[in-house]
């Protein structure tokens, strides 16, 4: 519906007559009268009960008023949003787990500080739910790890991750996938790009394990590897987060231990807060966030 002709019944409705929502709105009183017929002719109801040259509202045009003022009002927030010169509103981040726990804090920590009118809505998953999550626009962008090339999408490097092979203590020494001696791999759900990380390191040396214990949290995940139930593949700077890593022999995976976790969005999509996190990204060196924890022994390197 054209909002102008929502404006010239809210002028009639606040003046009470032609002459005076005229005058409001600088036009000729013949034009608001037309277009006033024009709206009751489109919604098939009298809006106004007309008494001497006064115009009332009519029970529909009370009702119809309450959704009108609701109409403007979002419209008026909507073009202030578009033509704001400073970043606000709402900007909804997915992200994985693993950024969320160990990159995000210091970094949204800054981006409020420097935009304050805007509110992060932040929600985890996979790498897999997470690009879904940014193709069906559930959010303007998400923090995604190994981020296959899609024409849908633009990207810009946000954190590089070193990944480290967690194991029991009890574990013989791991130097490479045929040391490995369980039969399963714990890990985040299907879609989880360091799930397919491990997987593939195992099976480029035929090491095919027979199960897959699905957890949803790092902690979790520590804790099964301690309890001496299988492996993971973990960032290390979340495990510098984590207490209870003491009890898990840590290794390095060589060819497979460096990932790069990026921000994504869809193409020509964006915002004056998905450019404000884009600067903050780039402002930061690669790395500064990383949280100055305790240090991980590494087994074998």
């Amino acid at each position: 519906m054209d909002f102008a002709l929502l404006q010239v019944f809210k002028a009639v409705a606040d003046e009470g007559t032609i002459t005076g929502a005229a005058r409001k709105l600088h036009r000729v009183p013949s034009n608001v009268t037309t277009r006033l017929k024009q709206l009751e002719a489109t919604l098939g109801k009298p809006l106004f009960d007309r008494e001497r040259g006064r115009l009332t509202l009519s029970a529909e045009g009370r009702v119809f008023l309450g959704y009108v003022e609701q109409l403007l009002r979002t419209f008026d927030e909507a073009r202030a949003a578009i033509t704001a010169s400073a970043p606000g509103g709402v900007l909804k981040l997915g992200t994985l787990e693993s950024t969320a726990a160990s990159r995000l804090p210091p970094l949204l920590a800054s981006y409020h500080r420097n935009y304050p009118d805007v509110r992060i809505e932040l929600t985890t998953g996979t790498a897999g739910a997470l690009t879904d999550d940014v193709l069906s626009r559930k959010v303007d962008a998400a923090f995604i790890a190994d981020c296959a090339a899609s024409p849908e999408l633009e990207l810009v490097p946000a954190f590089e991750e070193e990944l480290v092979l967690i194991a029991p203590q009890s574990h013989p020494a791991i130097r490479g996938a045929r040391d490995v001696r369980t039969s399963t791999i714990i890990a985040f759900p299907t879609g989880c790009a360091y799930r397919r990380r491990l997987q593939g390191w195992l099976a480029a040396d035929g090491v095919i394990p027979e199960r897959v214990l699905e957890l949803s949290s790092y902690h979790a995940i520590v804790a099964c590897v301690a309890s001496g139930t299988g492996i993971a593949l973990t960032p290390r700077a979340v495990l510098e987060t984590i207490t209870g890593t003491e009890h898990v022999a840590v290794y390095p995976l060589a060819s497979r231990s460096r990932a790069v976790t990026s921000l994504v969005w869809r193409k020509g999509e964006d915002s004056l807060a998905l450019r404000a996190l884009q600067v903050e990204l780039a402002s930061r060196a690669q790395g500064a966030s990383r949280p100055h924890g305790r240090k991980l022994r590494v087994v074998g390197g």
